[in-house]
């Protein structure tokens, strides 16, 4: 197994872990708010990890990227929320917004890794592909 993929793994069990943890504190006490949006947030992205660690490379380029991005969208936003419910203060000042904005680009890189690897085996995005 590659260390990329040996990450994903990893970030996708500890999002995931975390995402359940989010979901009860909101369910059973405390600030559900930010309790329930980082869970959910967290929750998300777990499988997403997965899926991109199972990918083979060809099928999706800038994997790596994507998932990195992903990962630290993923920790800054999260862990933002996380922080101010249990912390009662911030990680640092935006780090929630810098960290959905992170996310975003890790879709789009997604979807742009998609669409290099269709071109680059020569299917662009024909009809008989999509």
């Amino acid at each position: 197994m590659t260390y990329s993929r040996t990450i994903f793994i990893l970030f996708a069990g500890l999002f995931g872990a975390s995402g359940v943890g989010g979901a009860a504190v909101a369910a059973h006490g405390g600030d559900d708010r930010l309790a329930g949006i980082a869970a959910a947030v967290a929750l998300v992205h777990a499988p997403t990890l997965l899926a991109l660690a199972a990918l083979p490379a060809e099928t999706l380029r800038m994997r790596r990227l994507a998932g990195g991005l992903l990962i630290l969208g993923v920790a800054l936003f999260s862990g933002d929320l996380a922080a101010r419910l249990l912390l009662g203060d911030r990680l640092f000042a935006n780090a929630a917004p810098a960290g959905g904005m992170i996310l975003i680009v890790g879709w789009l890189a997604i979807a742009a890794g998609a669409i290099v690897a269709a071109i680059r085996r020569g299917k662009a995005l024909s009809p008989d592909v999509l």
